[in-house]
């Protein structure tokens, strides 16, 4: 793809990571004009962020790729704890539960964050989008009707600008919001994927070994046959070079250095949390690690990036095609930096072993209760709580929701009903009564969250309307 003199564009999104990729393939199948640009020559070769929590499978069944999920990850290894090359006994790393109607995905699933990248550019391209490579920000201006972004490759015109660039946002350092947080550990941190000679080390357990000179984990990376590495240095700084990384394992564990045949990617971290002190700025708004930085002890990052887009993308697909109130996207940061908020002290706590990855780590207990979108009650659900799943004849009531459409769903009830106006965004869909949502009517976002609830129809219109959806057209 070649960008012309001045290319214009709906929405420029700036990083091509998991939070870019899943908001351009939310974008293009709400056919959005979209341009997805990343500096890099390529998508990020590392395993990093490889724990994909159960609130993200469901995103990502949503956006059309949960087959593939499921088909190249698998479950996190039960840990294994060594000492003196010796086994001491299972560590259950994850809480794991059995999947419910209302909860299908009952524990973390882990693919590297490479794989996932993988995935999710496939999916943009079946839906008609791509990236665009070696191509970095420069700079960018903003008027009252849009974006003018500096491009390497030239100049683009877009109604609104999405940082999705990391943790190192060139986008939020260009607009000068600073990022508010601490060091969660002063030790620096290295990360690498490696693979293992033979039957060295099994496949079974994600190996954990405690050092005078600090931690080593190798977990088995599932669909892949290799390893991540990670390791924390009290003393010293990492050796990422491939005869530091073999170095390394042969110090820390019962392996020998020429055991690890294949240094594939490596790097160096040191562990910290900080939140942007403002997640939107004009018509630009900050998503994924430019606006949030997590340790990566607590797998929240890359999940709570994904679910950044999956706020974002309907809302700007109301706005820029459907007519929707400009207001409603100043609710992007009044939903999403509260749970950023929320989710880096989860990590943080995580990290220094102030509390286990419960319940809290699975992100299923994520909501927007009293914030700006949401409103009433019904049954035992109130407006901002996820939307559960459930039987619905032949098929769950997630694939009812599935795609960008809103749900009214009523729930054991003959209220009466508008017409279905799918043309309009709207979907209406009824089912007997159901005890994870208990009777009533409830208005299921795009991105899975109830809007509204309530015993009749009353208010509803009014609720609807700033969102560019008008009952009457039904």
């Amino acid at each position: 793809m070649e960008l012309n003199s001045v290319k214009e564009t709906g929405v420029l999104i700036v990083g091509a990571g998991p939070c870019g990729l899943a908001l351009a393939c939310d974008l293009a199948r709400r056919g959005v004009p979209a341009l997805l640009v990343e500096q890099a020559p390529a998508l990020f070769p590392g395993s990093r962020g490889k724990g994909i929590q159960p609130r993200t499978r469901e995103v990502l069944d949503d956006l059309g790729v949960g087959d593939a999920v499921r088909e190249h990850g698998g479950p996190a290894p039960v840990g294994m704890a060594w000492q003196s090359g010796e086994r001491m006994g299972e560590h259950r790393m994850f809480r794991v539960a059995a999947p419910t109607d209302a909860e299908p995905y009952g524990e973390p699933w882990l693919m590297p964050q490479w794989r996932t990248q993988e995935i999710l550019l496939a999916r943009l391209r079946e839906l008609g989008g791509d990236v665009v490579f070696d191509t970095a920000l420069t700079g960018l201006a903003q008027d009252p009707n849009g974006v003018t972004a500096e491009l390497s490759t030239g100049p683009v015109r877009a109604s609104y600008l999405v940082a999705a660039d990391g943790g190192r946002s060139t986008v939020r350092r260009a607009l000068g919001i600073a990022m508010t947080g601490e060091t969660v550990d002063p030790a620096p941190m290295l990360v690498a994927d490696v693979r293992i000679a033979g039957d060295a080390l099994d496949r079974l357990n994600w190996h954990l070994m405690n050092t005078d000179a600090g931690f080593i984990t190798l977990c088995p990376l599932p669909g892949t046959a290799d390893f991540q590495l990670a390791a924390q240095f009290k003393e010293g700084e990492p050796d990422t070079s491939a005869e530091g990384v073999r170095a390394l394992v042969a110090a820390r564990t019962h392996l020998e250095a020429a055991d690890v045949t294949e240094v594939r990617w490596s790097s160096d971290f040191r562990p910290r949390a900080a939140l942007a002190d403002r997640f939107r700025e004009g018509r630009v708004f900050l998503a994924g690690d430019a606006a949030h930085v997590h340790s990566p002890a607590g797998g929240q990052g890359l999940n709570t990036s994904v679910q950044d887009a999956y706020n974002l993308g309907w809302k700007l697909g109301r706005v820029l095609n459907h007519g929707a109130s400009p207001a409603l996207l100043d609710t992007y940061e009044q939903e999403r930096r509260p749970v950023a908020a929320e989710v880096l002290g989860l990590s943080t706590r995580i990290h220094r072993g102030e509390q286990e990855r419960g319940a809290a780590a699975q992100q299923l207990g994520i909501g927007y209760r009293g914030g700006p979108l949401s409103s009433g009650r019904a049954g035992v659900l109130e407006a901002g709580d996820r939307a559960p799943d459930g039987p619905s004849g032949d098929r769950r009531l997630f694939d009812v929701y599935r795609g960008p459409h809103f749900t009214l769903l009523a729930v054991g009830t003959d209220a009466e009903l508008p017409e279905s106006a799918a043309a309009e965004g709207l979907l209406v869909h009824r089912v007997d009564a159901y005890e994870a949502y208990g009777e009533g009517l409830f208005l299921v976002r795009p991105d899975g969250y109830l809007g509204w609830a309530g015993e009749d129809v009353t208010g509803l219109a009014g609720y609807l309307a700033p969102l560019g959806l008008d009952l009457k057209r039904g």
